[in-house]
């Protein structure tokens, strides 16, 4: 059935107009004051702001499924529950982890888009490594970690069906240079991190096409006064957007500020590294082959080590954006929107409510709270 919203507040051209909208065949059909349509469902929307359906390009999992393990029903479940966060597109994120299972994981993804949905999309497929340096791998386990190997990631992009849109590599693993504009030639996104390059090795890789930077300032090798390493050459080059993960432990909130300030609105990526904890309590988790101990919220390596990925999810790290910015909502919006959507070549589909783009849809009340959400113009979650 159509859906007519009525009198909210809708993002339109990066700022908000009080006007109508319809959704129709999956679609947004139109956008327009006093629209009038005979045989639609009618939603109040007064006092909501209408906005994309935000996009997770980057997480491990959610409610007790980790991606690495996930199976079909495994993945709906955290499509469902992405839903009622305000995310309608995520990327399933896979953790190095052996060719095997590597490939099983995208045979569940592939069996993923035969079954019923009733919540978000699985829009793809991120590869976290394994061309990855062991020195700065966090949660990844060291001995799966490669060298570049282009027959492999032939493998899985086959496997995938053409569908891994993002990799994270590391710029200083032998032979990267010349690996990464074969990756952009797959047209897979290429995101650099879980790495201690220097300047110099950095620049060369987003000159060869890396354009994004994984967790930035998380893995990677710190900026110095005298040696601006991986991190101050993500942060200078315009052509680079920078994932954040905005739960206030993987990045201090002024931290936050100065990559917005520096990289500009445009640049930034809000993304949620979550795993299988996200949506439940503390406790002991998985991510991949590592034990994983949740512990107010905070994910880290059961052994004492690394942080391991976050409990955060996207309708909390716009909250939390807003927080720790000030910055007005119709900026704040596109980190987990166009910016998201651009970065990895969906912005045909999603990432703006432009007519004719797919009806993917959320409601905010005044407190930036989840209200409504649809998904190609059919309802996935409703808080009342």
């Amino acid at each position: 059935m159509a859906v007519l919203l009525k009198g909210g507040m809708v993002f339109k051209d990066r700022g908000f107009v009080k006007t109508d909208m319809l959704m129709a065949d999956g679609v947004i059909a139109a956008v327009g004051e006093g629209l009038r349509i005979e045989g639609v469902q009618s939603v109040d929307a007064t006092g909501k702001r209408i906005v994309p359906g935000f996009l997770d390009i980057h997480t491990h999992g959610a409610v007790g499924v980790d991606v690495n393990a996930a199976d079909a029903d495994g993945f709906e479940k955290i499509c469902r529950f992405q839903a009622s966060c305000g995310a309608t597109g995520w990327l399933c994120s896979i953790l190095t982890d052996t060719r095997e299972q590597t490939l099983a994981c995208i045979e569940e993804y592939k069996r993923w888009k035969t079954v019923e949905h009733k919540g978000s999309r699985l829009l793809g497929i991120h590869l976290e490594g394994p061309f990855l340096s062991p020195e700065y791998k966090g949660a990844m386990p060291e001995h799966l970690l490669q060298k570049p190997d282009l027959e492999l990631v032939k493998e899985y992009q086959e496997a995938a069906q053409g569908e891994i849109r993002y990799i994270t590599v590391s710029p200083e693993i032998p032979g990267m240079t010349e690996f990464i504009p074969k990756l952009c030639a797959m047209g897979i996104t290429v995101a650099i991190g879980h790495s201690g390059a220097d300047y110099d090795t950095a620049r060369s890789a987003i000159a060869g096409g890396a354009a994004a930077a994984t967790h930035t300032g998380n893995a990677m090798r710190l900026l110095h006064q005298h040696q601006p390493a991986i991190w101050g050459a993500v942060l200078e080059d315009d052509k680079v957007s920078c994932e954040v993960i905005c739960d206030g432990r993987h990045l201090h909130p002024g931290t936050v500020r100065l990559i917005l300030k520096t990289k500009g609105i445009h640049r930034v990526v809000a993304v949620t590294d979550s795993i299988m904890a996200a949506g439940l309590p503390d406790g002991n988790y998985k991510l991949g082959v590592n034990d994983v101990v949740v512990v107010d919220g905070d994910a880290c390596l059961a052994d004492g080590g690394a942080r391991a990925g976050s409990t955060l999810t996207s309708g909390r790290a716009l909250k939390n954006l807003a927080a720790f910015t000030g910055r007005p909502l119709e900026e704040l919006i596109l980190l987990l929107t166009e910016n998201p959507a651009r970065l990895i070549g969906v912005y045909d589909r999603v990432g703006s409510l432009d007519t004719g783009k797919d009806a993917d849809v959320v409601l905010l009340d005044e407190a930036l709270d989840i209200d409504r959400v649809y998904v190609k113009g059919e309802l996935c979650f409703s808080r009342t």
